[in-house]
């Protein structure tokens, strides 16, 4: 029994423009370069490859359950209402240029108003700027959508215009040479174009993987590895034992979900909570004072987890001795001081294998687009400064 056919559909991912070519490919089961060769030989034959990809972009759906182009164009309101509205505009300044005797012929005319009507379409999609994520996210595709409409209504306007006034064989003259030239070029330069693109997207691809793994370690450090310090240490007490294996639970699951606890929505809430379970913990009064707030993004969320891993340092190895954290927020600027009584170290002769202060400090903040440095001297206490800039 034969397998069923695969269905045309675009694939924009592994395409250059839209995806045409690379659809042909799948349901041929071929190379697309062929595909791509062909329509670039097409040039040659009067251009007509130009307007069989424009329709194979409008008329064959993309990959998923994305209907295709003129089908989501047509169902959707506003392209009725904007596409009415430049018609009326258009035939009024038709009627008003005649009645006036402006009217500059046929010729003229008419591949303006196309080329207008692309331009029209270009303007408004430059001007469009959605501050939702959803809407960012989907921007693109119809950025693409409609730029390539407009572009393809100026270039049929100029083309309309030169034909009207006889110049397109001129023209076709002067761009054919050109054309061929531009093909051999891109046929010599491909496959150096397609192995830097690769290895860029495999560049990129590699440090987002490395980025990653970086966050969870980080994570995980200051999460699990520093409770089951305090396991260790409070081992002789079940009730103590069992109060933090329980809140690890919490902790983990809230973090598997993205969720944040109430109360942390704001960067001095998640200060204050963070340095009031680090004093919980591990019983060391610490004096949290904050001036200015705001909200807790991404980069501010780096912050604190940063801060709270130099609270739990100060904890462990500056004894009963009181810490102070300072926080102030002005401008966009963040800045916060970790301060304690300790017997400080030296920074440069930390142990390779300790990843709180290089990883979960430094490392953290300088992936986040900040600064974290550390002061301290043996006998003279530590003072942990960490920097977000607007």
């Amino acid at each position: 029994m034969s397998a069923a056919p695969v269905p045309l559909r675009r694939d924009p991912t592994h395409g250059y423009i839209a995806g045409v070519c690379s659809g042909f490919a799948a349901r041929l089961g071929i190379d697309p370069m062929l595909i791509r060769i062909g329509f670039v030989l097409t040039l040659a034959a009067g251009g007509v490859g130009i307007p069989l990809y424009i329709i194979g972009w409008a008329l064959i759906p993309a990959e998923g359950p994305e209907r295709p182009v003129v089908s989501r164009l047509l169902n959707r309101r506003d392209t009725w209402l904007v596409a009415a509205g430049m018609g009326c505009l258009t035939l009024a300044a038709v009627l008003v240029l005649r009645n006036w005797g402006l009217w500059f012929g046929d010729k003229i005319i008419w591949p303006a108003v196309i080329a207008a009507a692309g331009g029209a379409l270009i303007w408004r999609q430059s001007q469009l700027a959605p501050e939702a994520k959803a809407q960012r996210s989907a921007l693109p595709r119809e950025a693409v959508n409609r730029a390539g409409a407009g572009a393809a209504l100026v270039i049929g306007g100029a083309l309309l215009f030169l034909s009207l006034n006889d110049s397109l064989a001129t023209a076709r003259d002067v761009v054919l040479p050109v054309a061929v030239v531009l093909v051999a070029v891109t046929i010599i330069l491909a496959p150096w174009w397609i192995r830097l693109v690769r290895g860029l997207a495999a560049e990129r691809a590699a440090r987002i993987r490395s980025q990653e793994r970086a966050e969870v370690a980080a994570h995980l450090h200051d999460s699990v590895l520093q409770t089951l310090a305090l396991v260790q240490k409070r081992a002789d007490d079940p009730r103590e034992v069992a109060a933090l294996a329980r809140r690890q639970e919490r902790e983990l699951r809230a973090w598997l979900n993205n969720t944040r606890p109430a109360g942390t929505a704001t960067l001095a809430g998640a200060l204050e909570a963070a340095a009031a379970e680090v004093e919980g913990d591990h019983h060391v009064p610490i004096e949290v004072v904050t001036v200015g707030d705001g909200p807790l993004d991404e980069r501010s969320a780096a912050l604190v987890a940063a801060a709270r891993e130099a609270l739990v340092n100060a904890s462990k190895f500056a004894g009963p001795e009181p810490i102070s954290l300072y926080a102030e927020v002005e401008d966009g600027r963040v800045e916060v001081f970790i301060r304690d009584r300790g017997p400080g170290f030296d920074p440069e002769t930390s142990p390779g294998d300790r990843r709180g202060v290089r990883d979960s400090i430094i490392g953290r903040m300088e992936r986040h687009g900040g600064r974290a440095t550390v002061h301290s001297n043996p006998g003279n206490g530590t003072e942990v400064e960490l920097v977000l800039e607007p």
